[in-house]
């Protein structure tokens, strides 16, 4: 069975939906799929090995084989195997799993042990989500020390396991042959090299007048365009300067320091992580900025998914909203909340603010104001950074609530949680930078000069629905690092979630005139609150209209001109030309368009596909769209949940029954009858002729196609700024001067390459537009704590108080 060839798939190319969220779906239509390819091989007396993927589906890739390998109709055959992946910190534990699998099965499986093939994306996968560390390891040496552990695991299983090693390192090599002749017992293995590479070291290798030892090539098979990004990777990995391929092509490089052993390598290492790779709650305070990295939550550890499952229930219950203003004695009438996913179920209720309670929480924020602002800003930053604390320690109760009020998945609730977190962080930081102490200016001698930063006086702040608690957070959190009294006004759909994070600041230590909730509708309190001239300064984030009717507001009054921050729409564009790859730019895409159901400012709107590989797209589109699960957002499978309420929907659907007459369909995915208690729009794609054809933002899961010709970018450019908007771009190209000029031509406040285009993280992809998409500067980035304040600088003439004394007494 051994000596014969064999082949190797990864289960990734097997199923369109291979992730832990859709674990049942896998299991059920994977399974029988793996077992038959495994027949067939079987029948055809050849092996078969299922390749590694990355680590998030280790634990569902080994239930997949597992229960193909442990079906009958195998018996009498030992080909199917697997490989394994030294540098996942958890390959000895998979090893004696899977070998107690054999045993218990009665038939051996090939394991093939690899280095690994993902490891710089699983460090920046780590580092962006927030995990508590790394599934691999972080030195490589680590990594040889593993893989020579597990080799010593596997010959040690023989018995329920053929040992294959795939390396191209000569001491691994010669490691292994020792340890599988230890004992004077000679073992049964193999080697395995790649197509191409390490043919005269292994002209060492194989021969019975060498170690005697089979080497197995391993062979890509497809066509160049799907290849490429394969061989790419493999021409990295093993032209990375620590690898043994490249090593042993130096001559400057000792033997004995090639051949080192890595054991005693990794003895003499002070550290046994990689001092130059943080761990992702260190991820800033490496790079200088002393913050720590919010802490996110593993989706795809099924211990964690569990733990958090048990959280988020016991967190659900009916949630409760008023006023908060000191000295109110009434609030207004009561609302009912309920979830946007399913009408029918009670979420909670809110009562919405008076004009009373936005008059009493003027005059108690003017009243207070003076006294926060004469805090020191340190004394305000640790109180932010308490707050911070609280909420990543309460993540569960409220993705709970972004969840049940706001219609938010799983994965979005996390995001959001630790995007607020960030917030609150940053600010902190930035108030501890900019607001403790006075600048010293320059001057003449006899003179000194400072700059201050103080509170403007009273902040309102407006935040949306689609970010409920992470933008509500964010303008309250600017604000009150500035030394602003705030009154917070969140959108009437999320007034649970917006009272909850209030109580939270306030339990950390903001004092309660300092910040106010009210909430309501927004001609009540939010026109009650603008046109008041005690307002110093107004936070909005929401459509244009409101922008507009809150700048006309402020203007109309006979008081000290306010400072208005606005983000507002945005015509979101993806470009992709020629030379991009199509499975990256439809993945994208997807996630762009479809996340959140579409309801992100960031959220992709049209799509231009250069016209030489848009059939493929699109039809690469309208397959992966079939593909989404529309329903319920607290089930990890759900991949769009509702729009916020029948209002949305109604404008959508309105928008979708205009493009069903001037577009090309090219998918709507069809609503399950889970559906129909709830807002949900069922997410579409149309090819339109022109961006020009759209009137205005469509805030959901609608996604327009628009083809080019090669000779048409720049038109294309010029359609993008011809809306008006300046939110966010994505660009797809493998081309250097392309992304260049795209760039550098289209006006837009955040562009992405080669990825997609949501999810800005604060502090590293400041976000706000230009134009239409808002007012600036952007949330999250360095120049934004300075909006909420304003300037006094002192001037001191030292020589009127008897002279310049560092001026006489200086010496030559």
């Amino acid at each position: 069975m051994f000596a014969a060839p064999s082949i190797s798939v990864k289960l990734s190319a097997l199923h369109p939906r291979y992730e832990v969220g859709k674990r049942a779906r896998v299991m059920a239509e994977l399974v029988p799929r793996v077992l038959e390819l495994a027949q067939h091989a079987k029948a055809q007396g050849i092996g078969f090995t299922i390749d590694a993927e990355e680590s998030e589906r280790l634990e569902l890739s080994l239930d997949v084989i597992g229960a193909a390998f442990a079906d009958r109709s195998l018996d009498g055959w030992e080909g199917y195997g697997l490989a394994v992946q030294a540098y996942q910190k958890r390959a000895p534990f998979v090893i004696d799993e899977l070998a107690a699998l054999a045993r218990q099965v009665g038939r051996r499986m090939p394991m093939r042990l690899v280095k690994g093939a993902y490891w710089d994306s699983e460090i920046k996968k780590a580092q962006v989500e927030g995990h508590p560390g790394y599934p691999v390891f972080t030195r490589k040496v680590n990594t040889d020390v593993s893989y020579l552990a597990c080799a010593r695991r596997m010959f040690a299983a023989t018995d329920a396991l053929y040992p294959m090693f795939a390396t191209h390192n000569a001491h691994t090599i010669a490691a292994i042959h020792a340890m599988a002749n230890e004992g004077g017992t000679r073992r049964e293995y193999e080697y395995q090299r790649l197509h191409g590479m390490g043919e005269d070291l292994y002209a060492e290798v194989i021969g019975a007048d060498r170690l005697g030892v089979p080497c197995r090539v391993y062979a890509p098979v497809g066509s160049h365009e799907d290849l490429l990004p394969y061989l790419v990777r493999r021409l990295l990995e093993n032209g990375a300067n620590s690898s043994f391929v490249n090593r042993i092509t130096d001559a400057r490089v000792p033997a004995a320091e090639l051949v080192a052993d890595p054991v005693a390598t990794v003895r003499r290492n002070a550290l046994s992580p990689h001092p130059r790779i943080p761990q992702p709650r260190d991820l800033f305070r490496s790079q200088n900025e002393p913050r720590t990295n919010s802490m996110g939550i593993n989706l795809a550890n099924d211990a964690q998914l569990r733990e958090l499952a048990d959280a988020i229930n016991a967190a659900v219950k009916p949630w409760t909203a008023h006023p908060l203003v000191p000295g109110a004695v009434a609030f207004g009438g009561s609302v009912k909340v309920t979830n946007p996913a399913d009408r029918r179920e009670a979420v909670g209720e809110y009562h919405a603010a008076s004009e009373a309670n936005v008059q009493q929480a003027l005059a108690n924020a003017v009243k207070a104001q003076p006294g926060w602002d004469a805090l020191p800003a340190a004394s305000r930053a640790v109180i932010l950074e308490k707050a911070a604390d609280l909420l990543e320690a309460r993540t569960p109760e409220f993705m709970a609530m972004c969840v049940k009020e706001a219609g938010k998945s799983l994965a979005a609730s996390v995001a959001e949680v630790r995007e607020a977190v960030d917030f609150l962080r940053y600010y902190a930081l930035q108030a501890r930078q900019l607001f403790a102490a006075p600048v010293k200016l320059p001057g003449p001698t006899g003179e000194s000069n400072q700059l201050s930063l103080h509170g403007r006086g009273v902040f309102v702040c407006i935040s949306p629905w689609n970010f409920p608690l992470a933008i509500y957070l964010g303008q309250v959190a600017a604000a009150l690092a500035a030394g602003n009294a705030v009154i917070a006004k969140p959108a009437e759909q999320t007034t649970l979630v917006a009272f909850a994070a209030t109580r939270l600041l306030h339990e950390a230590g903001i004092p309660e005139d300092v910040l106010q909730f009210l909430p309501g509708d927004g001609a009540t309190v939010g026109a009650g609150l603008t046109r008041d001239p005690r307002v110093a300064g107004v936070a909005f984030t929401g459509s244009n209209e409101t922008a507009w009717a809150i700048n006309r507001t402020l203007a109309a009054r006979n008081a000290p001109i306010a400072a208005l921050i606005a983000e507002t729409g945005g015509q979101n564009a993806l470009i992709a030309d020629s030379s991009s790859l199509p499975e990256q730019v439809v993945k994208d895409a997807i996630a762009s368009a479809f996340d959140s159901a579409g309801q992100r400012c960031s959220a992709a709107r049209v799509l231009f596909v250069q016209d030489d590989i848009a059939d493929k797209v699109v039809q690469m589109l309208a397959g992966a769209m079939e593909e989404l699960v529309v329903g319920d957002p607290g089930l990890p499978s759900t991949d769009v949940g509702p729009v916020i309420d029948e209002e949305a929907k109604r404008g959508l659907e309105a928008h979708a029954a205009r493009m069903d007459k001037e577009a090309r369909l090219i998918c709507q995915v069809a609503l399950p009858e889970a559906c129909a208690h709830g807002c949900f729009v069922a997410p579409r794609a149309y090819e339109i002729a022109s961006i020009r054809q759209l009137e205005r933002e469509v805030f959901g899961p609608i996604l327009h196609v628009v083809r080019w010709k090669a000779d048409q970018l720049d038109q294309v450019i010029a359609d993008i700024n011809g809306t008006g908007f300046g939110l966010t771009l994505g660009i797809h190209s493998r081309i250097d001067a392309t992304v260049e000029h795209i760039a550098r031509h289209v006006r837009v406040g955040n562009c992405y390459v080669n990825r997609n285009q949501i999810g800005a993280v604060v502090g590293v992809q400041p976000f706000g537009g230009e134009g239409l998409s808002g007012t600036g500067p952007k949330a999250g980035g360095p120049h934004y704590l300075a909006r909420f304040a304003t300037e006094r600088t002192l001037t001191i003439n030292t020589t009127a108080a008897g002279g310049n004394a560092s001026l006489l007494t200086l010496a030559e």
